[in-house]
């Protein structure tokens, strides 16, 4: 069977001049709209970077496609790369969908991304150290008070305590969508225990060696070198006096939806993965139990939210975690990372307060915008969403994987009812908005390519400096007209290559 060519030059993309069955029904349904197109400036206008990229595909046979596909998916399944999906009948691991076509983004949209979320993230420490210290936000007014103390992950343990360097949020994984214009903007922030970057990782490997010609066309800017950049991020926050610091990665275990991720990065590390039973404290010391006795342990890079890690400080029905952590924590004889009390930044009714928190930290204005967003706490905005709620997006402030969320063009009036009477009852739960028609990316659907919703989570880095690897993880609605990008809600995921020029 022949190669599908895709007409690069045609004055509609999606209806190629007729050359064969088989280069019409590869693009019968990449269908453009109003959404920007990672891969079509405009019908039959191709993105000049993409041109290399579709010329490679072009020139393989539909039975070549399938193979590099399986191969794909066989190597996610050797290295245990699945994702779990609670609350289904027919089982819980899935191997995580990914789609052979790399979501490409050029150096100088890159720039523009990673100015903005150094920004972001230097202005969201700033935050975390004055609320939790000085409180001169609150008292100016720019931020309420009472935004910040109703939060579920406040923490007022954490008043007056001093962390290393003064870094709250080390690991951060941010969200960010483009536009109608092509522009990017911020959807949330992860600042507790962000994950996915291990898919990042794994996505890349699978990628040069299923396609290494085509990854030698592109210059392609690395990012092999997280989990090292990562391990130095650690190191740098260790206590004072332990040049060589014992690091260790905690997980909840084996039956957490992210344990691929933890076991994977522990051991590009070179750190010992533990749970909370391989802990213990002593005179305000944590130690790691090992064969030859306890062993000091200097920096633990968390994956346990702060409700479960120490039973004598937060939920006393906790088996995850260990038995006075804080206080070893308390006394700056262990770091972790992140901080307790980070999710404070990351609530979604905080998230429309962001812009005004970089202004006022660091006098400058936002490079990456948010979305509009309402907060329903206010009685005209939530008025606006109540009477709008077929053409609104409402999110429940703490939760997340596409889960407490209602998609108001989506919705039935059921739903709809259901999530008026849950406002009504509680607005400072959630909060509403547009529903954004983000970029859409090609991706092969069978044999055809077809366009899907994108979205893009670089993984940012906070140490003695800001880091951030030159890509991040591109997830995919892979439901045709779905907007939501998680693998728990039936997304996928994409390599992003990042140009050097």
């Amino acid at each position: 069977m022949r190669g599908f060519r895709l007409p690069l030059y045609s004055n509609l993309p999606m209806q190629p001049t007729p050359a064969s069955h088989l280069e019409q029904a590869a693009l019968k349904n990449y269908l453009l709209d109003h959404a920007y197109d990672e891969m079509f400036s405009a019908p039959g206008e191709l993105h000049e970077h993409y041109g290399p990229l579709l010329e490679q595909f072009a020139s393989l046979s539909v039975e070549e496609l399938r193979r590099r596909k399986q191969s794909a998916d066989l190597s996610f399944l050797n290295q245990g790369i699945t994702f779990t999906v609670y609350g289904r009948e027919e089982g819980t691991e899935r191997i995580f969908p990914y789609d052979l076509l790399p979501r490409i983004i050029t150096s100088a949209e890159w720039a523009v991304v990673e100015r903005g979320l150094t920004q972001r993230i230097t202005a969201l420490n700033l935050f975390l150290r004055d609320i939790y210290h000085e409180g001169r936000i609150l008292a100016d007014g720019v931020v309420p008070r009472q935004v910040v103390y109703s939060c579920r992950h406040f923490r007022r343990q954490m008043m007056g305590l001093q962390v290393p360097r003064n870094v709250y949020v080390a690991v951060c994984g941010t969200d960010l969508i483009r536009l109608e214009s092509g522009e990017f903007v911020v959807l949330e922030d992860n600042l507790r225990v962000p994950s996915g970057v291990s898919y990042m990782l794994t996505n890349r490997r699978v990628m040069k060696r299923i396609f290494p010609h085509l990854f030698r066309t592109y210059n392609v800017r690395p990012i092999e070198q997280y989990t090292q950049l990562l391990l130095g991020t650690l190191r740098s926050l260790a206590p004072e006096g332990r040049p060589e610091p014992n690091i260790v990665l905690l997980s909840p275990g084996v039956f957490n939806s992210a344990y691929f991720e933890h076991a994977y990065l522990a051991r590009q590390m070179g750190i010992e993965l533990v749970e909370g039973r391989d802990l213990v404290t002593h005179d305000n010391v944590c130690y790691m139990r090992t064969t030859s006795g306890l062993r000091r342990v200097d920096v633990i890079y968390r994956r346990v939210d702060d409700d479960f890690i120490d039973p004598l400080a937060f939920r006393a029905d906790s088996i995850l975690g260990v038995a006075g952590l804080f206080n070893a924590y308390r006394a700056g004889n262990v770091t972790l990372a992140n901080a307790f009390g980070t999710g404070v930044a990351d609530d979604k009714a905080l998230y429309a307060y962001v812009p005004e928190i970089i202004r006022y930290y660091l006098s400058e204005d936002p490079i990456l915008k948010n979305v509009e967003t309402f907060l329903l706490t206010r009685r005209n905005e939530r008025q606006h969403v109540l009477a709008n709620l077929d053409k609104l997006v409402v999110k429940a402030v703490g939760e997340s994987g596409g889960y407490g969320m209602l998609i108001g063009p989506q919705s039935t009036a059921s739903q709809r009812e259901d999530f008026a009477r849950k406002i009504e009852a509680d607005p400072r739960n959630y909060i509403a908005q547009p529903t954004v028609s983000f970029s859409r990316a090609p991706c092969l659907i069978g044999d055809e390519l077809e366009p899907r919703h994108v979205d893009l989570r670089p993984y940012v880095l906070y140490g003695d400096k800001v880091t951030i690897v030159p890509g991040g993880l591109t997830r995919v609605a892979l439901k045709r007209g779905s907007l939501v990008v998680n693998s728990s809600q039936g997304g996928g995921s994409k390599d992003t290559w990042v140009l050097s020029e």
